[in-house]
């Protein structure tokens, strides 16, 4: 128990979790834009369709046959409307998602220019080679003057 308490206290799980619930109804609301704001005028200007409602019929409602049986079988449809719909969405989805990651890029380059901090691959070239690859370039060394010979 005290384990789980510690993985579940970290602050990458509750970072996560916060990150999901955001992610949930940023999408609820991205969805709602697309299917009461964006889809409505798109589907004026094609002649006043409405793509929630586009589908393709396999097989059209049917009265039961049978007395005493109930009510109607349902049509069976391809939703196509609707998929369009998510497509929209997750599109403008994915634009929000890399524009908002472009800033936090921005804002990172320009936070390590202001002190003066380098990127990885410069910190790297710049540190002293450890003492194992002092060691395997003597060993090449070595061993490319003895095949010279």
């Amino acid at each position: 128990m005290k384990e789980f308490k510690k993985f579940i206290s970290k602050g990458n799980v509750i970072e996560l979790a916060v990150g999901l619930i955001m992610a949930t109804y940023f999408g609820a609301i991205v969805k709602s834009f697309v299917d009461e704001i964006i889809m409505p005028p798109i589907g004026a200007l094609l002649g006043r369709v409405d793509f929630a409602d586009l589908k393709y019929v396999i097989q059209s409602a049917q009265p039961e046959t049978k007395p005493g049986a109930g009510d109607s079988l349902s049509e069976i449809t391809i939703n196509y409307g609707a998929f369009i719909n998510n497509i929209v969405t997750f599109l403008i989805v994915a634009f929000c998602i890399f524009m908002a990651l472009k800033a936090i890029n921005k804002m990172k380059e320009k936070l390590e220019s202001e002190l003066g901090m380098g990127s990885q691959p410069e910190l790297e070239a710049t540190a002293a080679p450890s003492q194992e690859e002092v060691l395997l370039t003597e060993i090449r060394d070595l061993l490319k003057q003895q095949s010279g010979k």
